[in-house]
């Protein structure tokens, strides 16, 4: 296993705003949809044979981590989870009805917010639910986002007997000055007994979110973190950049002491060369996975997928999304539920759909999603086999796009040859830079839409 290099100064010049690319166009092209327009289109899907992957935004946390930038409902009104089921249950009659029943579900997720504000028999009641109006794969891949702070034992038999098999915890940071800049005070005891608790139950998999460039952060600090992290055994690591925008989230106003970005970028680069010694892969974006993970493998089989979901084993799927502001993905569309809680009540207290915001992909998007996908998962472009997933030839259709490329071939981010693009290791840290190449609406995009890119 090869340790990764990084050169900060050349870090440094490409750190810029872009898209993560979990959809394309970006959510930000979204707009307002009518529900029958939206409808239209989910009907014409409705009848397709394509499996699915359901997620499910559960909104709730008790306390606001200052630094987060999710969709929430801060509460500790216990009682707002099991209305909220009892509105996810009108949903989805409105949708399952629809749905051709053939169609397999091999993908379930819970995300948030935090999933696990709900109690042990809500997460039971909703399971069943999703049960009765889904056929499910045998081979389901299911995974949800849980806080170790306040889960109790119960919580993971409840999630185990919903079906779920992965689970991903909530880090950020072990070291205690970090934790009370955020707002969010998380002993490893809790974390340990977690994972406990998750091996005990069987669950085949396990992820550990972390966060680096968060106040009071140093290079040693997060070192500190990491090895407390190695040892848990993890079998996946998503360590992400933490995005400053207080424009869109004011109460990342109050976090004070942020590293410099010399200090960030030095974390950075000790992270990834820490991880790839340590006997994990660097997938991409903010994803690592052992060696012999799922993730890994998909990506050297070059059947990795990405989707609102982060990186996926699932291809070839459709994502239908419920809950406050969840994103669902067709073949050619996008939909997007209401953002705010009452209005999402409100769209179903009227028997509406709660869809509010969606998008109709062109043709061009189409193979320009292709590509942008094939390129942040598989980091290489193969040029034979574009053209025939696109259905033209792939140089003829990019040439502009390609006559770009230069100065990243100079800075060593890819190589490029008569067959295709090939991704280097560093080039890998600033996918996101390389992808954006083939963006057509790049150049009319607002810089303060997108967090900065490392």
């Amino acid at each position: 296993m090869s340790t990764l290099h990084v050169d900060l100064d050349l870090i440094s010049k490409y750190n810029i705003p872009a898209p993560r690319y979990t959809s394309y166009p970006p959510a930000t092209h979204f707009t307002e949809i009518s529900a029958e327009l939206a409808m239209k289109r989910i009907r014409e899907n409705a009848s397709s044979t394509r499996d699915l992957s359901l997620y499910f935004h559960l909104p709730f946390c008790q306390t606001l981590c200052w630094f987060c930038g999710c969709t929430t409902v801060i509460t500790t009104q216990q009682e707002a989870s099991a209305r909220y089921i009892d509105y996810l249950e009108r949903e989805i009659g409105l949708m399952a009805g629809m749905l051709n029943r053939e169609r397999k579900v091999t993908q379930l997720h819970f995300g948030g917010g935090t999933p696990t504000f709900l109690r042990p028999d809500e997460i039971r009641r909703l399971g069943r639910l999703i049960h009765s109006r889904f056929t499910h794969d045998s081979e389901i891949e299911a995974g949800v986002e849980i806080d170790p702070r306040r889960v109790v034992r119960d919580h993971i038999t409840a999630l185990r007997e919903a079906g779920f098999n992965r689970a991903s915890l909530g880090v950020q940071d072990f070291n205690p000055v970090v934790q009370q800049a955020i707002h969010r005070i998380q002993s490893k005891e809790e974390t340990e007994r977690t994972i406990q608790w998750l091996r005990e139950d069987q669950f085949v998999s396990l992820n550990v979110d972390l966060i680096y460039g968060l106040p009071h952060q140093t290079v040693s600090s997060f070192e500190q973190t990491l090895n407390e992290v190695i040892k848990l055994n993890p079998d996946r690591f998503a360590i992400f950049n933490y995005a400053h925008v207080p424009w869109l989230k004011p109460a990342q106003n109050i976090l004070k002491a942020l590293p410099s970005p010399e200090v960030k970028l030095e974390m950075l680069k000790h992270t990834i060369e820490h991880l790839t010694s340590s006997g994990y892969v660097y997938i991409g974006m903010d994803h690592f996975a052992r060696y012999d993970d799922e993730l890994a493998v998909a990506q050297r089989n070059k059947t990795l997928q990405r989707n609102f979901q982060g990186y996926s084993t699932r291809g070839e799927t459709d994502i239908y999304a419920f809950g406050m502001s969840a994103i669902s993905q067709a073949n050619d569309a996008y939909w997007q539920n209401q953002k705010e809680l009452p209005k999402y009540y409100g769209a179903l207290d009227a028997n509406q759909s709660p869809i509010a915001k969606g998008y109709v992909l062109t043709e061009d998007d189409k193979i320009r999603r292709q590509v942008i996908m094939r390129l942040m998962c598989d980091m290489s472009l193969d040029f034979a086999s574009l053209s025939e997933i696109i259905g033209t030839d792939f140089r003829s259709y990019f040439a502009d796009e390609l006559d770009t490329l230069s100065d990243l071939e100079a800075d060593g981010l890819i190589a490029t040859s008569n067959s295709g693009v090939t991704v280097t290791e560093l080039g890998r840290l600033l996918i996101r830079n390389i992808a954006v190449r083939f963006d057509a609406y790049n150049v009319k995009r607002k810089e303060s839409q997108f967090s900065k890119s490392i």
